[in-house]
């Protein structure tokens, strides 16, 4: 017995047939067409857009609208200037009751850096080493003490968490690019400075930004506890600010569209600038930063020592290897800042 539906599954059947013989006739037209006469053309694909990857969450810390913060001042004080080197011991045979003779008796020099400043100090994603313009300051510094520069223990610090580890002395040293600042020369000891940076800000291609003028209304990003953060709030008080733990963050919400731009040392703006084309440096500088290798309070001794390893590096021709080798990217640069010592 035939049922009632039988000749509409037989006429969808049909159907199903003519549709695949379609498709298959389509398949090879479009097959002899692209061998034949490469008829076929398929639209370009659009350039990428500045925003590099698709909507993420904001960055685990970040907080925007950041309380107003003062603008660094270095002419109330002489902040940059330190303490003449003494005489440098052999390595490896430090002075004895001196704070370079706990560090070779415990035996490593425990440095608090950052894994996230591209050209400073990061983490390379095929060795797994920690490198950079800093690390290799720390690594001089090793080398003084123990003779050998891998004798290091590395604890990882956001900008807001250098000061406390000097205090604590959680660390030996930090070499983070610290700004000398007559604020923080009332908690912690700073060698001579290592680097002069300025103040930049970093825009995508396309936002129209192009110095701090452009910045009014904008959300302007930049990691907890710089001084860049109270510097732009001075020059350009409707800015937006957004703080975040790390300079990484501050590049990932700019490439998100959660913030317009971010502002801090031209060194550190350019390793970001390295990770993404659509980003560039605009801008003159908004002020000068002095790099010191920041010591605990009170250890003299360490400050002569950090600093004769500094005009090592300075006379030796080292520190502009150093710099042509992770900082070339700046220019030629004017070389190594001349020492200024108060005693």
């Amino acid at each position: 017995m035939t049922c009632r539906g039988a000749p509409a599954n037989r006429h969808a059947d049909a159907i199903g047939r003519y549709r695949v013989r379609w498709v298959r006739a389509v398949v090879v037209v479009l097959f002899v067409c692209v061998a034949a006469t490469g008829c076929v053309r398929f639209p370009a694909p659009p350039s990428p857009p500045p925003v590099a990857f698709g909507v993420q969450p904001t960055p685990p810390g970040a907080e925007t609208d950041a309380a107003r913060e003062p603008a660094p001042n270095s002419e109330t004080c002489d902040a940059t200037a330190s303490l003449r080197p003494g005489p440098m011991p052999v390595p490896a045979q430090m002075p004895q009751r001196t704070t370079m003779a706990d560090i070779l008796g415990r035996g490593r020099l425990i440095v608090g850096l950052d894994i996230g400043s591209n050209l400073f100090s990061f983490r390379d994603p095929l060795t797994g080493d920690v490198q950079g313009f800093d690390v290799d300051i720390a690594r001089a510094i090793a080398q003084a003490i123990f003779d050998d520069p891998n004798t290091i223990e590395y604890r990882v610090l956001s900008s807001a968490e250098r000061t406390q580890a000097l205090i604590d002395h959680s660390v030996d040293v930090v070499v983070k690019t610290m700004s000398i600042t007559c604020d923080r020369v009332d908690d912690v000891a700073f060698s001579s400075p290592y680097y002069i940076a300025s103040q930049r800000i970093l825009s995508t291609r396309t936002s129209g930004i192009d110095g701090p003028a452009a910045l009014a209304g904008k959300r302007v990003c930049s990691a907890r506890g710089a001084t860049s953060i109270g510097r732009i709030q001075a020059i350009q008080p409707r800015a937006r600010m957004v703080t975040t733990t790390t300079w990484a963050d501050c590049l990932v919400m700019m490439q998100q569209g959660q913030v317009d731009a971010t502002t801090t040392d031209d060194a550190i703006l350019a390793g970001l600038a390295e990770q993404d084309p659509w980003v560039q440096l605009v801008g003159p500088s908004l002020g000068e930063e002095y790099y010191g290798v920041g010591i605990p309070k009170g250890q003299d001794d360490m400050v002569r020592f950090v600093n004769g390893v500094l005009n090592e590096l300075r006379v030796s021709g080292r520190w502009q290897q150093m710099y042509d080798h992770w900082l070339s990217i700046l220019g030629p640069g004017n070389g190594p800042p001349q020492p200024v010592y108060r005693d």
